[in-house]
């Protein structure tokens, strides 16, 4: 049975003074928590047990927050604590005893969607090990990781690239075997000081074993004022995580 984990560490820079508090993923988006979205992209696609890995000054909070996850249909919900600013894949790292070997569905915990993963999550378990990583078409590419293709083929992914070879980025979404744990005790920090999660992603592309699936309806991150914004209009206006 899929594991879920949700990362939601880092300090917020580019909301404070929202983060002067607080952990941005507990900043409000329409009308919940923004912690609350990722936990229930991962419900809704029948995940039962999830990690969130927090940091931060305000790491408690999530504990008073989600309690033991009875109210979002959990059978469990772990918790596990990122020192310092190591990156998204140092922070996944933390969950590997959490997984114990099955595989995983990661979720930034800034990312929030309008309609769902079950599909996505649903034909990553009839693929039968390594990775699958969501694609959705946006206007400015350059912002993220950028797939490269030859064919129907992701042949590599490009971080912030200047010229953007497509208009897809690589969301926040990323569905794992076990392997992953193994890549990550053999990256390098990037040039920011950081295990890069786009290298890990990039470990499945050489060794053949990753797919892609088009997210379904919009997508946002609530990372900067103007996201949070954003994130919390389009919540209003056509609701979020929907089944249909």
């Amino acid at each position: 049975m899929m594991r879920g984990v949700v990362l939601a560490g880092g300090l917020g820079t580019r909301l404070y003074p929202l983060t002067k508090v607080t952990n941005k993923h507990l900043l409000p988006v329409f009308d919940k928590p923004m912690i609350y979205y990722p936990i229930q992209a991962l419900t809704n696609a029948g995940i039962r047990e999830i990690m969130v890995v927090t940091g931060g000054n305000n790491a408690g909070d999530f504990l008073r927050l989600l309690g033991n996850g009875k109210e979002f249909g959990l059978d469990r919900i772990h918790y596990a604590y990122q020192e310092g600013e190591g990156g998204i894949a140092e922070a996944l790292g933390l969950a590997e005893s959490f997984a114990e070997g099955k595989p995983i569905c990661v979720v930034l915990g800034d990312n929030i969607i309008e309609m769902n993963i079950i599909k996505a999550v649903e034909d990553y378990t009839k693929q039968g090990g390594g990775a699958r990583i969501m694609l959705k078409e946006v206007p400015d590419p350059e912002r993220f990781g950028v797939p490269i293709f030859s064919g129907e083929r992701i042949v590599g992914i490009e971080e912030k690239p200047k010229q953007p070879k497509g208009s897809y980025a690589v969301i926040g979404i990323y569905m794992y075997d076990s392997r992953v744990f193994d890549i990550i005790h053999g990256l390098s920090p990037s040039e920011r000081g950081e295990l890069e999660i786009t290298d890990v992603n990039n470990d499945y592309i050489k060794a053949g074993t990753m797919q892609w699936s088009i997210l379904d309806g919009w997508w946002t991150d609530a990372g900067t004022t103007e996201s949070l914004l954003k994130a919390g209009n389009l919540v209003a206006q056509t609701g979020a995580n929907k089944l249909k």
